[in-house]
């Protein structure tokens, strides 16, 4: 059935909220971070409650392992501020239950086992949320459209720079790829 999840096929994906990408609270539209770190939190509780796989995926872009490609405007500046920087908010309670995910571009899947993971787990179906929608969260999406995944987009879990970016990333690509929802919906999917 479209309206439900399966339980054990079903895992929650986080995308970068870690302390120095959700510190930039002030440039983020149309959500908050604390709207989107809050109804993540909800999400990751829910999840881990009725025994399904959460990954949380945070960037780090320090060191020779940085991207360090010719653009008209670089992605990150200098160093990241702080030691925690790349450390995961700890609204989202993480555990050792929990799959972490170190990337080092926009999406989770080039580069890392994400998908490895979740097939050795049987999953085919992914919920995904994070910041921000347009990078990080689309980049997983492509990939894992591709990949021949089933999507549910937690459209109150995730924001972007502008509403306009982040409205653009839901119309013109999520709802192709899969289902867009509200993270109240999601966890009624889930019941």
């Amino acid at each position: 059935m479209a309206d439900k999840l399966d339980t054990q096929k079903t895992a929650l994906v986080v995308i970068d909220l870690q302390k120095g990408i959700a510190a930039q609270d002030r440039r983020l539209a149309p959500h908050s971070a604390a709207e989107v770190v809050r109804n993540a939190a909800r999400l990751a509780a829910a999840f881990r409650k009725n025994g399904m796989p959460v990954f949380l995926v945070h960037v780090v872009v320090s060191g020779k392992e940085r991207l360090s490609v010719i653009a008209d405007e670089q992605m990150w500046g200098g160093s990241p501020p702080g030691n925690d920087w790349v450390d995961f908010v700890p609204e989202l309670g993480k555990t050792e239950g929990d799959i972490v995910i170190t990337k080092r571009q926009w999406g989770a899947f080039y580069g890392t086992d994400l998908e490895l993971q979740l097939r050795r787990r049987k999953i085919d179906t992914i919920v995904l949320c994070g910041i921000s929608t347009n990078h990080g969260v689309e980049s997983t999406a492509r990939f894992a459209y591709e990949y021949g995944f089933q999507q549910v987009f937690a459209e109150d879990a995730m924001s972007s720079m502008s509403a306009e970016m982040h409205n653009l990333a839901i119309e013109a690509a999520f709802k192709r790829m899969g289902r867009v929802r509200k993270t109240d919906e999601i966890l009624a999917m889930l019941d």
